[in-house]
């Protein structure tokens, strides 16, 4: 029979719930800014309508202290070497579709 942890060596329960404002959305561009305070998290949409120009428009901002990103690339780094487990490499290079008809 095991020993019941100490007070101070037990994980806290944790309860999640989503605030009124709360929305989901879809970025496919994120720029990242960053002082010795925080780093600061810009997703938007990014949208190539003609060769000459790219739009990007930005819907939201998060702010999250060094210790906060740190903590997230680490679950993102674990979560994309599942992923990639799962459906195989991903790879940063473009792929450009064969010319032809788009159906």
């Amino acid at each position: 029979m095991s020993q019941p942890k100490p007070a101070s060596e037990q994980q806290p329960t944790v309860s999640s719930t989503q605030t009124a404002g709360y929305r989901t959305n879809y970025a496919n561009s994120v720029q990242v800014r960053m002082s010795v305070w925080d780093f600061f998290l810009e997703f938007g949409t990014m949208r190539q309508d003609s060769p000459e120009e790219v739009k990007v428009e930005n819907f939201q901002g998060i702010y999250l202290s060094p210790q906060q990103a740190k903590a997230l690339l680490q679950i993102l780094q674990h979560n994309l070497a599942q992923y990639q487990n799962a459906f195989g490499e991903l790879s940063l290079e473009p792929v450009i579709p064969p010319p032809g008809p788009v159906h």
